[in-house]
């Protein structure tokens, strides 16, 4: 099951008895610590951003795949990416940082986090690390250890520097361009639309029934013409608004199946659909197998 955590409740988990740090004067959260991850932790969503250059073994596990650590990696995750670490090694070290949105852009920038590649749902999340690259990346995440213990008057402006070079050398390495936002019409409408879309997920209890279903919903929310919605995001991406809302429940269906013990009514019924025969005929038709096959292939691990 995915569930949501909030800084309150990570700092409730990992660090019982000692407070939380105090926001940075109203520009948001931030702190830094050494990694010692021994334990396979719950498949979440968070409602903060996280970067930790993972030294040792695991494998990171997401709704729809995982992807196998057996080298030093840079691992990004945000508010949009649920997921959960299986160390495979008893030697597990580096270090990580937690932010909230506001940290990062508490000061006149011309991106946005959510324009960030690496923290994009659906995008490449983990960096591997050459020696040089390791040895870079651990230097800076040192000295942001330090500088959270210094008395500097403007120490946060630091952090977020050096927190802005982790960012941009996972870029560099990975040459990942940061695209430029366009500005017409039509895909201010389409982005407005794909935030809507991701705020349905992910679907945290079999009592939640999905309440946007249809193109109409979701331009009747949007405060435009269902044509409008349609003409707009068919010319910015090349696929209609419903093939992208089919997507999203599919996803979402595969994410049910493998993580949750919800029967299959149950899943049908938080997905939005009236009857189980209709999810049923809705996944034989965009994946050729039925759920039951599915969650009877333990294609992923459960959790």
């Amino acid at each position: 099951m995915v569930r949501t955590e909030t800084l309150e409740q990570f700092y409730a988990r990992h660090y019982a008895g000692n407070s939380q740090p105090a926001n940075n004067a109203g520009q948001g959260h931030f702190n830094v610590f050494l990694r010692a991850c021994s334990q396979k932790t719950p498949l979440s969503r968070r409602d903060f951003y996280k970067v930790t250059l993972v030294i040792g073994n695991g494998i990171m596990h997401y709704e729809d795949r995982q992807i196998v650590i057996d080298r030093p990696a840079l691992v990004f995750t945000g508010p949009q990416i649920p997921s959960c670490w299986e160390p495979t090694s008893t030697e597990q070290s580096g270090w990580f940082c937690l932010f909230t949105q506001a940290f990062i852009e508490s000061y006149q920038h011309k991106y946005t986090i959510e324009d960030f590649p690496l923290f994009k749902a659906g995008g490449k999340h983990v960096i591997f690390l050459d020696d040089r690259q390791l040895a870079f990346l651990s230097s800076t995440m040192q000295h942001m250890m330090e500088e959270m213990d210094s008395d500097y008057v403007y120490k946060y402006d630091l952090l977020r520097n050096y927190l802005r070079i982790l960012m941009h050398e996972a870029l560099k390495i990975e040459a990942a361009p940061i695209v430029e936002k366009t500005t017409s019409a039509a895909s201010r409408i389409t982005t407005l639309f794909f935030e809507l879309l991701e705020r349905q997920f992910p679907i945290d209890s079999p009592d939640h029934a999905l309440k946007l279903k249809t193109a109409n919903d979701y331009a009747e929310n949007l405060s435009v013409h269902t044509n409008h919605l349609n003409r707009s995001v068919k010319e910015s991406t090349g696929k209609t608004t419903t093939q992208h809302i089919s997507d999203r429940v599919l996803k979402e269906a595969h994410a049910l199946l493998k993580h949750t013990d919800w029967n299959i009514a149950q899943i049908a019924n938080s997905l939005g659909f009236d009857e189980p025969a209709y999810f049923t005929n809705f996944f034989k038709k965009h994946t050729g197998n039925s759920p039951g096959t599915l969650r009877n292939s333990n294609a992923v691990t459960s959790f």
